[in-house]
């Protein structure tokens, strides 16, 4: 297209061009064949040679103003929208390509801008209507950042996480239908396989390659990669390069060039904090803890996670939907008493739980294997928001996790809401849990040690968040590239 409005912007520019050159060949006619000979060569060259000139310059001007920069004609845009457990959040790429399909991205400020909504697409089951209509908003936001022209060039994907894969196969496809419904009619490029949920494997691998993409290690030795230990709302991804053998389904390979890494990826599903914390509480209520029943006192079982003051309220309160106790037998039967250590007890049972049906050699959380750990590792998401919390250095943080939780877990709840009075009610109740399960699951259940500086919490490397969703982006934009990035055992369509 650019070529053919270069042509047709040059024959205008003739058209007009037109006129001049008549007036010109006039002028130089009459000079030309002057009865004066002498005066007539004389004219005739400075005429001629300011035709020459004059056209060289129109013509340029015609052919440089009818055709795009370089630079600008290889700016291409892209779009990803993460449905999140929690939220649902767009991110509208911009980059570039060089030489050929080589993707340069910049996810610093011009590269990358994010819009999140609430809440996520999962709580919006029994209103799968709803769920479409949530993207609207994301949709102007995407329409405000791309030029209009682009749009119909920018490729949109919704890839939805661990929120909707807790949800039965139906009511997944009814939600997703739903948007399919929006990003068709969006103006962006969209296909329907482009709306899906992906796997917690698939979420562990993005997460892997953003990081390793921001630490300048991708196309190196996969001994010198660096691991991701994600702890999200609903599931907790885990994935590295193992020299060790395992079992080929945690096996995901991602090739970059000449160098092929060989990744331990798996998701665990109900392991997030969010979700893990909702466990927590229903087996508080059912009893399934051998910990509630030894904390009984008074005949009332012990909630050894919540600060010792705190009463709950039951319009607020939030139980798993599998349990089948209501609400104020919770309020009525358990009593509230931080206690970091038995809170570490309570969240290390969770993480264990099933691990008697382990068919490998041997299992660290659930009954799923994981490889040994090896090489350095980044802690992401909710272990940063943790540490974050309570002011920690981002290495050898556990240790002194560990004495800012038992600080947290045993003050008054009337001095903590004093504290942080600008802190949610509910967020500020979590962080004696998420500080015990922190503990609970990267020392006492994958071995990391307590002052382990190979591990340290980030939410992003330089200028580039580490967002799953960013590796996707990667993976989808240098999938057609010669030298690009391949991702072996399930790839983006």
């Amino acid at each position: 297209m650019r070529r053919l409005n270069a042509r047709t912007r040059l024959n205008s520019k003739s058209k007009l061009m037109d006129p001049i050159k008549l007036h010109i060949r006039s002028n130089a006619r009459s000079g030309l064949f002057a009865r004066n000979p002498k005066t007539g060569t004389h004219s005739s060259c400075l005429i001629f040679a300011s035709v020459l000139i004059a056209l060289a310059f129109l013509l340029s001007y015609a052919f440089f103003s009818g055709k795009s920069s370089p630079d600008a004609a290889r700016i291409k845009f892209g779009i990803v929208i993460d449905g999140g457990s929690t939220g649902t959040r767009i991110h509208v790429f911009k980059y570039r390509l060089e030489g050929g399909n080589n993707a340069v991205f910049d996810f610093g400020k011009d590269g990358l801008v994010s819009m999140r909504v609430n809440p996520g697409l999962s709580s919006l089951a029994e209103d799968s209507h709803g769920a479409g209509q949530s993207l609207l908003k994301l949709l102007e936001f995407g329409k405000s950042k791309i030029p209009m022209e682009s749009w119909k060039d920018t490729e949109i994907r919704l890839m939805a996480t661990a929120g909707l894969r807790l949800l039965q196969e139906n009511v997944q496809q009814r939600i997703l239908e739903s948007c399919r419904r929006v990003l068709r009619s969006s103006g962006f490029k969209f296909r329907d396989e482009w709306a899906s949920v992906i796997t917690g494997s698939d979420e562990g691998v993005y997460a892997w390659v953003v990081a390793n993409y921001a630490l300048g290690t991708l196309g190196g030795d996969p001994l010198r990669t660096t691991g991701i230990i994600e702890l999200g709302g609903a599931s907790a991804q885990v994935t590295f390069v193992s020299t060790e053998e395992f079992p080929a389904e945690f096996l995901r390979a991602v090739r970059l060039g000449n160098t092929t890494y060989n990744l331990y990826s798996n998701s665990f599903l109900h392991f997030g904090l969010n979700a893990a914390h909702d466990s927590l509480r229903e087996a508080l209520i059912t009893g399934d803890f051998n910990l509630a029943t030894q904390s009984l006192q008074k005949g009332l079982p012990i909630d050894p996670c919540s600060p010792k003051g705190y009463s709950r309220n039951v319009e607020s309160q939030k139980i798993s939907p599998s349990s089948t106790n209501n609400e104020n037998r919770y309020q009525s039967t358990l009593q509230s008493r931080g206690n970091f250590s038995e809170c570490r007890s309570a969240a290390l049972m969770l993480l264990q739980k099933g691990k008697e049906k382990c068919s490998y050699q041997h299992c660290d959380m659930g009954s799923t294997f994981i490889p040994r750990l090896q090489g350095k590792f980044l802690a992401t998401e909710n272990f940063f928001y943790t540490s974050k919390f309570f002011e920690l250095g981002p290495s050898a943080f556990l240790s002194e996790l560990m004495t800012a939780g038992q600080e947290f877990c045993e003050e008054d709840w009337s001095n903590l809401k004093k504290k942080y009075q600008s802190n949610d009610e509910e967020d500020l109740l979590r962080y004696c849990f998420s500080s015990a399960y922190s503990v609970a699951l990267l020392h006492d259940s994958l071995g990391v040690a307590l002052n382990d500086e190979r591990v340290k919490v980030a939410k992003q490397v330089g200028s580039i968040p580490l967002d799953w969703a960013l590796g996707a982006f990667i993976l989808q934009s240098t999938a057609d590239a010669s030298h690009g990035l391949y991702l072996g055992g399930g790839s983006l369509n």
